[in-house]
């Protein structure tokens, strides 16, 4: 008996949900876990760190300070797990490259599929902004380009939602070998599957 071909939606819900994701990001960039309470701690000692070998202004310091607190506190309240900072060290420009991985999960909401999702972003963000659907390893994603800015919509096995990679790169821009490198670690994503009991 032949069955009818099911809908890619219904495909993608029945496979289960990640249990968690891996990413490769080199040992240079700075990590932060901002599901913790200490996240303000290690935020600032990134931010001494920079002012200490650049040798900036108690102004400076403090205004670096501010950005990143205020990128952060904004990612945490909006799904934020983790950022990752990476100075640019082929320039004297202190603010550094970021990454900003959230979880938008989609739990008791219909599933958006990725063309869908491409349609609502474009919109929102106008003609500064290029919208395309791309194929990455860990699945179907939206890509979101600006001069500075990439960010990366990646549906998420079993219909749980997109884990979304946001990129900026300040100082040399998308199109740059620090972009190479966004688009490198967007490219080593991986999820973990769940453990099936019995499994050995």
């Amino acid at each position: 008996m032949t069955g009818s071909p099911r809908a890619p939606h219904e495909s993608a819900c029945l496979e289960e949900p990640p249990e968690d994701y891996q990413l490769l990001v080199p040992r240079d960039w700075f990590r932060i876990d901002l599901t913790l309470d200490r996240w303000r701690p290690q935020l600032k000692k990134f931010v001494d760190q920079q002012a200490a070998r650049r040798r900036m202004s108690e102004e400076a310091r403090q205004g670096l300070w501010t950005a990143l607190r205020n990128t952060a506190e904004s990612g945490a309240a909006h799904g934020a797990l983790e950022v990752f900072l990476r100075p640019e060290a082929t320039t004297d420009a202190a603010t550094p490259a970021t990454l900003l991985v959230s979880l938008l999960p989609l739990s008791g909401a219909p599933l958006t599929e990725p063309s869908e999702l491409g349609d609502s972003l474009a919109a929102r963000r106008g003609s500064g902004a290029e919208v395309t659907l791309v194929d990455l390893p860990a699945g179907k994603t939206v890509r979101v380009s600006s001069t500075t800015t990439l960010d990366l919509y990646v549906q998420m096995p079993g219909g749980a939602g997109y884990l979304l990679l946001a990129f900026s790169v300040p100082v040399s821009g998308v199109e740059s070998s620090m972009g190479e490198l966004c688009e490198a670690i967007a490219h080593s994503l991986r999820w973990v599957r769940p453990a099936r009991e019995g499994a050995t």
